[in-house]
């Protein structure tokens, strides 16, 4: 948890602007808003026999959320009920809607996201019963975050944008400036960091025009975050980021709000390694933190303080943990005390304490038990893990695995609602499977531990597409090593000092087998391979030398049990930079992989329903850009490729300025056509916001390319998407995460794309035999071997030409 988020709009034991008015003394909530919630309990349980009815149901809820805060959930439980005991036929709807708004809080917490979206847009009606507009706007962004986590994500965003919408409508206000700001945040948080920007831009611009000085730091603050998320994705956006935080900061009208802001950018210097000015920070930071009064926020401050102390090698870290310690026992805050004593227990460990490591581990660990904290003690079980695994590797793996399935239940709460702090896919979730697979595999795995390595490694897969789209977003059935018996399934995992890949054979026991090759060596033979792959003058020889020794890291060692068990199709599950190879290309000494079996790919284990396209009549929607469009430039067969897919099957055509987006949606909800085939250009990138199909009238982002298709899912399933101009992100070694996001999201049962762009004749020439190939029945990956194949008698025998052709998803 390396840095922190500002908040979104949520229930606070506050006054609303209207209607109904507590009493001023109880209105400050002092002790709550500056995080010392046992204290604001106590205050509360002593006033609640001196009020009326509204008053109390009020102060109830109060006392709701500070138990929340603290972990009691059942006491939380029994005052949200006793809040809404005291509630009358004549209660103010200001009152309903905040005690509503405060049960959605509780429930969310406690994962029961059904019961909080019905409860926040119980609130959104008596919000607007009591004409509050800023109580029904984040009411409405709390929605969303329901629907975020039920994996309702194209609801989410429908109700996001028109959120934006309306708020487009009103005049600049303070309302408008806050509202925006708070959509900018949740938008972030679900990884639309390109209109995160935007609206936050527009958030500043008005909160400037109206001088409103609070917000400006904090909207400052925001924008910074997303600014910083979009420089770790793929932007170099780093800089103005620090001039972000370095305004926030100077604006900022309360010690808290500075304090964060410059915690931010010394968090952002460290691991920009600017390492000088971060020092220069930290001297500043230390005497202002070390007089926060005790709080929840002041021991999160300390412990992440403490944290960039560490990745600095100060000395202070550990004296200033052990005060953030006992301030969070002084407050009865179990949640801060685990986490400040996980924290000294990490710093244990990085200085191979190991003893101390574990002690403070465990303590930490309990502790988070203690309050259901479920999102803090997978990370002292993995810590734990990892501190056993120094002397037995037995215990360890219990850890891991124990960490892996706490993680498992809260992940898309996780990723999918906005949390105290900022957190990383890449850093704070991705490492515990690969740790795991790695712990797993150490020494002479069992078939058990193969199973269990396996499961763990399919597991990141469907983690990393949902954390792709900030949603669950897989709903698949089949086991793809259950569909054919004449396909053998790969599974290569990168490990930090090996390359493991375990290959399940139908009807027989998983095996694996690796390689001695480090991450780096395996990136930058792929990124070599790709470079050869894609340049035109690379000679054979050239490419033939890389794919041979990919070829022999991969294949190799079961190629013999391949061909005893006469398999046909090989079927990859990638990982890594390997998502980025095309597989068919890869060389045994005498012939590519392509010229001996078909191949697959596919995101994780589990597929759709399959159904071999043989049994639907062959029918498309065509769809293309010829002309220059957008800044790209114009592809010249792209009607050539498309008027000989017309020879072989009827298709409904849309062409260049016929090729719109709201034409194609109407185009695909009155067709029955069981192919959409889309020649233009397009990005696969690693970022949702980035993945994009290019139309006339503008480019189609996933998530809108997504909602278009859900027209058509009235008629009958897609069975094959086409995509045949597009290419992966330059840079980008996970850019093909967008098209396995692509591959899920549109629903479609298999997907056909390229990794790069070929803008000649080989494309029409390769389409047509594909298309001829499932004219006679042959399964798609069958069809695709044969098109590829018949590449290779021809001028157009360069790998560059057949080998950017891949196919994911169901290959029958």
């Amino acid at each position: 948890m390396p840095w922190s988020r500002c908040r979104s709009i949520a229930p606070s034991p506050r006054p609303r602007r209207r209607s109904y008015r507590p009493s001023r003394r109880w209105n400050r909530a002092t002790a709550y808003a500056a995080g010392r919630y046992a204290d604001a309990i106590a205050v509360w349980q002593r006033s609640i026999t001196q009020a009326d009815s509204p008053e109390q149901a009020l102060r109830f809820s109060y006392l709701a959320l500070a138990y929340q805060k603290l972990g009691d959930w059942p006491q939380s439980d029994r005052a949200i009920a006793q809040s809404f005991d005291r509630l009358t036929d004549n209660s103010p709807p200001q009152i309903l809607a905040q005690i509503f708004n405060t049960q959605g809080q509780i429930k969310l917490a406690i994962g029961q996201p059904e019961a909080a979206l019905e409860s926040w847009q119980q609130a959104e009606q008596h919000y607007r019963e009591a004409d509050d507009a800023i109580g029904t706007l984040g009411s409405q962004i709390n929605q969303a975050q329901a629907l975020q986590t039920l994996g309702l994500y194209r609801r989410a965003q429908g109700l996001l944008e028109q959120i934006n919408a309306s708020l487009q409508d009103q005049p600049n206000s303070d309302v408008k400036a806050l509202g925006l700001r708070s959509l900018g945040t949740v938008l972030q948080v679900t990884g639309n960091l390109t209109d995160s920007e935007q609206v936050l831009r527009q958030s500043l611009a008005i909160a400037q025009q109206l001088n409103l000085r609070q917000q400006i730091s904090e909207i400052q603050f925001s924008l910074a975050n997303t600014l910083r998320i979009a420089q770790n994705s793929e932007a170099p956006r780093g800089g103005e980021a620090i001039a972000l935080y370095q305004q926030a900061a100077a604006s900022a009208l309360t010690e808290f709000t500075r304090l964060q802001a410059q915690l931010n950018l010394l968090s952002l210097q460290v691991e920009t390694r600017q390492i000088e000015e971060a020092r220069s920070i930290a001297a500043q930071l230390q005497p202002a933190i070390d007089r926060l009064a005790p709080s929840r926020d002041a021991v999160y401050l300390q412990v992440n303080f403490a944290t960039q102390l560490t990745k600095l090698q100060a000395n202070s870290a550990a004296p200033l943990l052990a005060t953030a310690i006992r301030q969070a026992q002084s407050l009865g805050d179990r949640r801060a005390e685990s986490y400040a004593t996980g924290q000294l227990g990490h710093l244990y460990e990085q200085t191979q304490q190991w003893d101390a490591a574990r002690s403070l581990t465990q303590q930490a660990l309990l502790l988070a038990q203690a309050v259901n904290a479920n999102d803090v003690a997978y990370r002292w079980q993995w810590q734990l893990g990892r501190i056993l695994r120094q002397s037995d590797s037995t215990a360890a793996k219990v850890l891991y695995t124990e960490a892996l399935q706490t993680l498992e239940s809260i992940r898309r709460d996780l990723l999918a609602t906005q949390p105290e702090f900022q957190v990383s896919f890449r850093q704070d979730v991705e490492p515990l499977y690969r740790e795991l697979v790695e712990l797993l595999v150490q020494d002479d795995p069992s078939s058990d531990d193969l199973q269990q390595a396996r499961q763990a490694i399919e597991a990141l897969r469907i983690a990393e597409l949902e954390n792709f789209f900030r949603s669950a977003c897989l709903d698949a059935t089949a086991q793809i090593d259950s569909i054919d018996d004449r396909a053998a399934v790969f599974y290569p995992i990168l490990l930090r000092d090996r390359l493991l890949v375990i290959v399940s054979l139908p009807n027989q026991p998983l095996r694996y087998h690796t390689a001695a090759v480090s991450l780096a060596e395996v990136e930058s033979t792929v990124a070599a391979f790709r470079r050869s792959l894609i340049l035109p003058y690379t000679s054979d020889r050239d490419i033939q030398s890389i794919a041979r020794q990919l070829y022999g890291w991969l294949i190799e060692p079961v190629a013999q049990a391949l061909a005893d068990s006469a398999i046909e199709t090989l079927v990859f599950v990638q990982d890594g930079a390997l998502q980025t190879v095309p597989m068919a290309a890869l060389y045994d000494g005498n012939a590519y992989l392509i010229e001996t079996y078909s191949v697959a790919l596919t995101p994780g284990l589990q597929l759709f329903d399959p159904k071999p396209l043989s049994q639907i009549p062959l029918r498309a929607v065509t769809a293309g850009l010829t002309e220059s469009r957008q800044g790209f430039e114009s592809l010249e067969f792209v009607e050539v490729e498309l008027a000989q897919i017309r020879s072989e099957i009827p298709t409904d055509l849309l062409l260049d300025r016929d090729f719109t987006s709201v034409r194609l949606a109407d185009k695909l909800a009155d067709s029955p056509a069981s192919i959409l085939h889309i020649a233009t250009h397009g990005q696969f990138s690693s970022q949702a916001d980035q993945t994009f199909i290019l139309a006339w009238d503008q480019p189609i982002t996933i998530d809108r390319f997504t909602r278009l298709l859900e027209s058509r899912q009235q008629i009958n399933t897609l069975e094959l998407l086409v995509l045949s101009a597009c290419e992966t992100a330059v840079g980008d070694n996970r850019a093909a995460l967008g098209l396995a996001g692509i591959a899920v999201q549109s629903g479609a049962r298999s997907t056909l794309a390229s990794l790069w762009l070929i803008d000649d004749q080989s494309t029409p020439l390769l389409m047509t035999e594909f298309y001829q190939a499932l004219k006679n029945n042959l399964s798609k990956t069958a069809a695709l071997q044969q098109a590829q194949r018949s590449l290779l008698q021809t001028e157009y025998r360069h790998p560059r030409y057949w080998a950017a052709f891949v196919l994911l998803g169901n290959w029958q």
